[in-house]
């Protein structure tokens, strides 16, 4: 005779909507406290653009990693294929990082150099994010290429 096993409920998955924007939310804030911390730093010429830079560098990973696997579904492996879509990821990612520094810099420009910036980067990552998700599923994510 078998020892009974407690069986756990399995938990749901999240609807992917939220995923993304949980996911997208911890990109974010990684992105805004790179900066603040950058800008604690650093207060010279082009400190905005210079914190804006590592920060955007720091979620370009996480966001990788995470949308990979919990977003497309992408089980895919190896350095080659990792090199390759990571890559494509990052260079669309370009054009969305524009329109989020565009918001910033406005809002910043709004602000007269406050904390403003700080709104206008989440509204900014938030519009590029949603327009990630379509070129990433289309382009990145996509399996036929």
């Amino acid at each position: 005779m078998q020892p009974a096993v407690l069986a756990l409920p399995r938990a749901p998955r999240l609807p992917l909507a939220v995923r993304y924007t949980v996911f997208a939310g911890i990109s974010t804030a990684i992105n805004l406290a790179v900066q603040a911390s950058v800008m604690a730093l650093y207060g010279g010429p082009f400190a905005l653009a210079v914190a804006m830079l590592f920060g955007t560098g720091s979620g370009i990973l996480p966001k990788y990693f995470l949308d990979k696997r919990w977003i497309f579904n992408d089980r895919s492996t190896g350095l080659d294929n990792h090199a390759r879509k990571l890559t494509l990821y990052t260079t669309l990612s370009g054009g969305t990082t524009l329109i989020f520094w565009a918001t910033e810099f406005l809002f910043d420009r709004i602000g007269h150099g406050g904390s403003l910036h700080y709104l206008g980067a989440v509204l900014g990552l938030a519009i590029g994010y949603w327009t990630k998700y379509h070129l990433d599923r289309r382009l990145v994510f996509d399996r036929t290429i």
